[in-house]
């Protein structure tokens, strides 16, 4: 091809495959994606979490998963072959055709192999909600991306180090790719391909960019260091670790305080409260300050119906069965005190007591203070261990060895097929689509920290009020602002606070998001939705299911 074609037939391709991928999603009517479509020509190894995340959650074979994979890295590898000798600048000497085909499927192998525990991680993250998972993802590509970059441009290119300017090129492909997601899905459904094609030609010029920045530099710092060995092993030791501090240690003591239960119970608030922890909490069995609020215990009630002391470990039961005891001690509480009673939980806390207020509408509670509720999780799916096929069955291996080995090294006890995990994948519908959705008869209110915005993908997410809170996951119950708000909210004062920022993050955490599995293609969640539920609707917020 003549030089001066090249710039625009590498504009032409970067930009056009990602015009065909929105084009078939805003076909299909699949918004939740569409931020998705801009990285399928990104620069390594974006490129390569873009395909991943398709495959890993939609595959539901075995033979599936794997000839996805090979698919995925052949097809990558040549694509990214043809983007690097489009990009390849007319004055310096290129290599061989097929050298540079060579060297980019090596590349594509690697990648995919590095990748893999990420992109399971982010569909981890969409099945229970919790950003900690997407930014442990995310946080170590960013780190690989200018020694793969270079890689694909340059021989011997694992040895030594990346230049400035390649990391620099990095990071603005990080900035852009997520600036050009929120783009693509706030676009009207007719701009939308339009938005994806402008992002696809940025994407272009980037690869122009990159490919003369790995090939500028005439001294290459630490020329003899396997730089590329070193960073991997880095990269894939991060997701390791975080889950190995995560584990709570055995002596630990309870660090689950609100200001109810610490404080007499203010003389304006008309119910009694029982308090729910969240994942992996422990409680020692002192009683609150005020008889009229109790700690939920995930271990049941004692002879005298009161709250057991509990080990962390049994807070990973079914969210049915944590239900079954809050049962029991909301009306051991109602019996006690002769009021209404009012649930107050924090992350699995709010989701037990949300599964609660399903199973039972004619309780006697009539408050719902969520803080941290997970937020449309059971976004994908993968079957129990013993399946042999099914939605994400790969998925869910891969992840079952990433836990495996952390809890190997850390000790740790949570693992993927834990009965709260599971409750929120198989019962996916309900906690997707009715979470944050309004009871007969209970006041309800939520109080989401700002990252739990990149949880789920924008788009409305609630019919109830939210005050929005500046605050990571589980990490402000105890802020005295938030506690004078829970005051007024449980003395009657209506809230709604919700902040101009949380929809622009949700915007920018779009593009790093794993596809959500559709409810109608899943046979495991097809029953518990009404028949002629179209697949790919824009929100299921608060429909119906069983």
């Amino acid at each position: 091809m003549p030089r001066s074609r090249r710039l625009p037939a590498l504009l032409a391709v970067a930009g056009g495959l990602p015009l065909v991928e929105a084009t078939i999603l805003t076909w299909l009517d699949f918004v939740s994606p569409q931020a998705l479509a801009p990285q399928v020509t990104a620069v390594w190894p974006y490129d390569t979490y873009h395909d991943l995340r398709w495959l890993f959650v939609y595959h539901d074979s075995w033979p599936t998963f794997g000839l996805g994979l090979v698919a995925a890295i052949v097809l990558r590898g040549a694509l990214s072959a043809l983007l690097v000798l489009l990009s390849w600048p007319a004055q310096a000497p290129r290599p061989p055709t097929g050298a540079l085909v060579r060297r980019n499927l090596g590349v594509a192998t690697l990648t995919a192999a590095i990748v893999t525990p990420f992109a399971a991680l982010a569909v981890a993250a969409s099945a229970v909600a919790l950003s900690w998972y997407l930014f442990v993802s995310l946080g170590p590509m960013i780190l690989l991306a200018p020694f793969l970059q270079r890689m694909a441009v340059v021989p011997h290119g694992w040895r030594g180090l990346p230049s400035a300017e390649l990391f620099g090129w990095s990071l603005l492909d990080l900035v852009l790719l997520s600036v050009a997601g929120g783009l693509v899905w706030s676009a009207a459904p007719g701009w939308t391909p339009l938005a994806a094609l402008g992002a696809g030609v940025c994407n272009g010029l980037l690869w122009h960019q990159t490919v003369r920045a790995a090939l500028r530099p005439a001294h290459v710092r630490l020329p003899r260091l396997p730089a590329v060995p070193v960073v991997v092993v880095l990269a894939l030791a991060v997701p390791l670790v975080m889950q190995i501090l995560a584990v709570p240690r055995s002596g630990m003591r309870d660090t689950f305080g609100p200001p109810l239960f610490s404080q007499p119970l203010a003389a304006s608030v008309p119910y009694a409260v029982l308090l729910l922890a969240g994942h992996d909490s422990t409680y020692d069995g002192r009683p609150a300050a005020d008889p009229r609020v109790w700690r939920y215990s995930y271990a049941g009630v004692d002879a005298r119906g009161r709250p057991l002391p509990y080990a962390a470990l049994a807070t990973h039961q079914s969210l049915a069965t944590s239900s079954e005891l809050l049962a029991a001690q909301v009306d051991a509480l109602h019996r006690l005190t002769g009021r209404p009673v009012a649930l107050l939980g924090e992350s699995e806390g709010a989701m037990v007591a949300r599964t609660y207020l399903r199973d039972r509408p004619d309780s006697p509670v009539r408050a719902l203070l969520m803080f941290s509720p997970l937020v449309r999780s059971g976004r994908a799916y993968y079957p129990p261990a013993e399946a042999t096929g099914g939605w994400g069955v790969g998925t869910g291996w891969v992840l079952r060895a990433m836990f495996g080995l952390a809890n190997r090294l850390g000790n740790g006890t949570s693992n993927p097929d834990e009965p709260f995990v599971r409750s929120l994948i198989d019962n996916a519908p309900f906690y997707r689509y009715q979470t944050m959705c309004p009871v007969p008869g209970v006041r309800m209110i939520a109080f989401l920290p700002t990252v739990s915005s990149v949880e789920a993908p924008p788009g409305p997410f609630t019919r109830i009020p939210v005050v929005e809170v500046p605050a990571f996951h589980a990490g402000f119950l105890g802020r005295r602002a938030v506690a004078d708000e829970m005051i007024d909210f449980l003395a009657g004062r209506n809230l709604d606070k919700p902040r101009a920022e949380y929809g622009v993050f949700q915007r920018l955490g779009a593009a790093w998001q794993a596809p959500p599995l559709t409810v109608t293609l899943n046979p495991a969640w097809r029953s518990q939705v009404p028949p002629g539920t179209k697949p790919f609707l824009k929100s299921q917020l608060c429909a119906p299911v069983s």
